[in-house]
């Protein structure tokens, strides 16, 4: 776990001024090599000059962030397996830390057998340096390296990730913390936490799994598998993981390891405190397939941002346990009492946890078999919580709606949007178009009989009827998410179900600016 010095105050105020044009200039012209070479009539492409005019006006605070990366093969320690998989060095990578307004430059070299990219989840970034292999750049191919180069326009808690194929169900993924200049909390530890579902290396590797799961489930695929006494393996597929706050299905892979910062329950990461002491958790799902019930043993947790963005405080706000999908994040904090203590992540409807440990006092790690009292009541889901004031959209009537329909099947595997499946080779084939300076509302409408978590880049936008503002959603089966955001960062972005295979069995789809 990253501890951090107090943060009792701002760690480093500094002075926000607006970056010089010639700056953004230059960006374009070094990094206009690895733009996509297909160009659609009628949409901005991410070379356009109006992507670095944006981020010419964007404020900095004129100070550079400098990371290397490296994706290579390399052989880990997971949950006592020895694994070989795909990772940035370590699983997850080191944090990456800057303070909103600072420029980010991160040259990630490729060492692996096939290309790869880099997401930047949740950050309303310019669209060039998104990572979206056909929509914002050409991949890097194997031996080769590519530049990351951008202002961090927001602070909070994100994550980086590959956006190539099913390389995110790997080990290729760590933190991006954006810290506040003006840090309105108080707190005296920060406590990065990042939650994965891993197999590769271990019983398969996620493309056998998609190989897999692409043939289809014939007429099992709507069946309410809840009867089966419990989920069952069945090759790298699990059937009867269900869960009511998930509306049904929880999930369909099957994953040997849970892990918390990169360390299973054999071997926990133990993170140090003393009692009194306020803790920001930044909890992260980086998972391929299964949201996480998270709790802290003996405590309760005051939330206080989702995806990045400050939501109000109040009662709403306070609570025994969360639920987060993939690609998901929570910020809350906790006064930490007098003891030792478990973090505690289930696999929500998998019959399956694991943990971290806080030491904040003498004692044994609690019991984690059998019901937990923290998991006796509903999660805490985003819908219950209010975007606070200082971020929430301005009342507004949408200047464009868009209705999105969630369809496919287990039967089948035919995930996608509107019955489109995406065609990665023509991935604006089927976009949705929207203008500058629009605001603009969404419907995911989901007429699927299994919940997905969607994302959509480029933007942060607010939940319907004064809700938090997020980046990615669950929407149950049969529900239907509403969502506004102000078209204010021009380019292509794409919007899809953070379930991976799902997301390349074909549920993704392009919102684009017009030209």
């Amino acid at each position: 776990m990253t501890d951090h010095r107090p943060l009792h105050r701002p760690q480093n105020p500094r002075s926000l001024r607006r970056r010089g044009f010639l700056t953004g200039t230059l960006g374009i012209i070094a990094l206009s090599a690895c733009a996509p070479q297909s160009r659609a009539t009628g949409y901005l492409s991410p070379d356009d000059a109006r992507i670095g005019e944006v981020e010419a006006a964007r404020d900095t605070t004129g100070d550079t962030v400098t990371v290397a990366l490296t994706a290579a093969a390399s052989t880990l320690q997971i949950g006592g397996t020895t694994a070989r998989t795909w990772s940035f060095g370590e699983i997850p990578a080191p944090v990456i830390r800057m303070t909103r307004g600072d420029r980010l430059k991160a040259t990630v070299r490729n060492d692996l057998p096939e290309e790869t990219t880099v997401h930047w989840h949740g950050l309303a970034l310019r669209n060039d340096m998104d990572g979206v292999p056909g929509v914002t750049q050409d991949p890097i191919p194997a031996g080769g390296s590519y530049t990351y180069d951008f202002i961090a326009p927001q602070p909070g808690t994100y994550w980086f990730h590959p956006h190539v194929g099913t390389q995110l169900d790997r080990g290729l993924y760590g933190a991006l913390i954006v810290d506040d200049p003006e840090e309105p909390l108080n707190y005296d530890r920060d406590w990065v936490i990042i939650l994965d579902d891993w197999l590769d290396g271990v019983t398969a590797t996620p493309d056998d799994v998609l190989t897999e799961l692409s043939k289809g489930m014939g007429g099992m695929g709507g069946m309410d598998h809840g009867g089966m006494g419990g989920p069952m393996r069945m090759g790298n597929t699990l059937m009867g993981a269900s869960s009511d706050v998930l509306g049904g299905d929880a999930g369909d892979v099957f994953y040997p390891h849970y892990l918390v910062n990169g360390r299973g329950p054999d071997d926990p990461e133990t993170f140090d405190a003393k009692p009194g002491e306020k803790i920001r958790l930044r909890i992260i799902n980086a998972g391929g397939d299964t949201a996480f019930r998270v709790a802290l043993t003996g405590h309760r947790l005051t939330v206080t941002h989702t995806d990045g963005f400050p939501v109000e405080a109040g009662d709403a706000a306070v609570t025994d346990s969360l639920l987060i999908g993939m690609g998901e994040r929570y910020d809350a904090i906790v006064t930490v009492g007098d003891g030792v203590f478990a973090l505690v992540a289930e696999a929500e409807g998998k019959g399956a946890r694991t943990h971290a440990v806080l030491r904040a006092g003498s004692g044994q790690v609690p019991g984690l078999d059998g019901d937990l009292d923290e998991f006796g009541s509903a999660p805490l889901a985003a819908e219950a919580l209010t975007a606070a004031k200082a971020v929430a959209l301005p009342q507004k009537r949408p200047d464009q709606e868009l209705t999105i329909r969630l369809t496919g099947s287990m039967a089948k595997y035919d995930w996608a949007f509107d019955g489109k499946r995406f065609d990665h080779e023509k991935p604006l084939t089927n976009a949705w178009g929207i203008s500058e300076g629009e605001r603009v509302r969404v419907r995911f409408v989901n007429d699927t009989d299994m919940w997905h978590p969607i994302h959509l880049h480029g933007h942060t936008y607010q939940l319907a009827d004064g809700g938090p503002r997020k980046d990615t959603s669950i929407v149950l089966p049969g529900a239907t998410l509403t969502i506004d955001f102000d078209a204010d960062n021009p380019g292509r972005w794409l919007t899809h179900c953070h379930n991976v295979y799902h997301g390349e069995a074909g549920m993704m789809g392009v919102i684009a600016y017009r030209a």
